[in-house]
């Protein structure tokens, strides 16, 4: 974050650094930088914080040196998403030294998208709003593209809902079993239900809502003991015809119709979210495919990212580099591919305040 600081106030930036906690939560350290004060603002957002290595051993070079091989960078980060906050800040420059900027430009920069979100994202757009500072649109630097540089601009994402289902019941010994309430039949016909209902076909903009389950447990080592109680975890990725409190409830009502004692525990760590085809997803859209070649699909897919913060706020999209490798060992990226997104990024820039001057 101090090199970041350092190479933005060379450019006249003025920089923000905005750590913040939380209880059980770890102390983040977020940047907001601003070049210019007059309207519009276009905001760039991104996040340096990576995720674990995995064993050290299995890279094939230095995590963390910064590589190039062959016109390839290697590192943590190289693609997710480091290299495109370069590219971002590259393409400032050049845009402000052709006198490009009519209006100002900045930053929102934040050390925890891979972790919690909790001291990140969200509070750094809680402190602007309480200093009245507005922001008209923001780009945000994820890794979109599945297999090439052009493939793909999100312009939305489906919302994420975790929960746990816990049946309590009563233990006993197998060979009595009148003496005892099993949990295991009535959280199996919860799971059944809930799996097997098909929750939508899908949308215009958004593929079709799934239910998956990720654990099942009881713990419960002995086989001719009846468990006092038995749960399982799931993961719901949801599109705009659904809410978290609309899963929620229906959630609740499944395990109601089965009847018994049970607790539902929820988290929604991201709503459904859409910023409709318009004339931001088109210059977006029209800069990928003058560096490319190529006319991007304009999607939904995949999972969450700091977005669906920053939606609440303003128009939002994103595009970045290719995903192919992050969060893989010897993640890597091509370093003609960030060249070509600072070509992406300058472009983006330049139309962005031409049709503001």
């Amino acid at each position: 974050m101090d090199v970041l600081q350092s190479a933005l106030e060379d450019l006249s930036f003025v920089c923000h650094r905005l750590p913040f906690s939380d209880e059980d939560t770890p102390d983040v350290d977020n940047l907001y930088a601003r070049l210019g004060t007059d309207s519009p603002n276009f905001c760039f957002a991104g996040h340096t914080d990576v995720v674990p290595l995995g064993n050290p051993d299995s890279w094939s070079v230095d995590p963390f040196g910064g590589e190039i091989i062959d016109g390839v960078l290697y590192g943590r980060g190289a693609t997710d998403m480091k290299s495109a906050i370069a590219a971002f800040v590259e393409a400032v420059d050049r845009v402000k030294s052709s006198n490009g900027l009519k209006g100002s430009v900045s930053l929102l920069i934040t050390g925890d998208e891979e972790g919690p979100a909790i001291n990140g994202t969200t509070k750094v757009l809680d402190w602007l709003a309480e200093k009245g500072e507005t922001i008209d649109v923001c780009l945000v630097g994820e890794p979109t593209n599945p297999n090439k540089l052009g493939d793909m601009v999100k312009i939305g994402r489906r919302g994420s809902l975790t929960g746990r289902i816990t049946v309590t019941g009563v233990q006993g010994h197998t060979a009595y079993p009148h003496l005892a309430d099993n949990p295991l039949p009535r959280l199996i016909r919860i799971l059944d239900a809930i799996s097997s209902r098909e929750l939508d076909t899908g949308t215009d903009h958004f593929q079709p809502s799934n239910l998956q389950l990720t654990t099942i447990d009881t713990g419960n080592p002995a086989t001719n003991v009846i468990p006092a109680e038995a749960s399982a975890g799931l993961n719901i990725r949801f599109n705009d015809l659904h809410t978290g409190v609309s899963l929620t409830d229906w959630l609740r009502d499944e395990c109601e119709a089965v009847g018994g004692e049970y607790s539902l525990d929820v988290k929604v760590s991201g709503e459904a979210f859409l910023t409709p085809p318009g004339d931001f997803s088109t210059l977006i859209s029209e800069a990928v495919e003058k560096a490319t070649g190529q006319k991007p699909e304009l999607s939904t897919s995949g999972g969450t990212s700091d977005a669906r913060f920053i939606k609440n706020y303003c128009p939002v999209a994103e595009f970045g580099l290719i995903g192919q490798t992050m969060h893989k060992v010897d993640e890597r990226i091509a370093v003609a591919d960030i060249c070509a997104l600072t070509d992406i990024y300058a472009d983006i820039l330049s139309g962005y305040f031409s049709d503001k001057s």
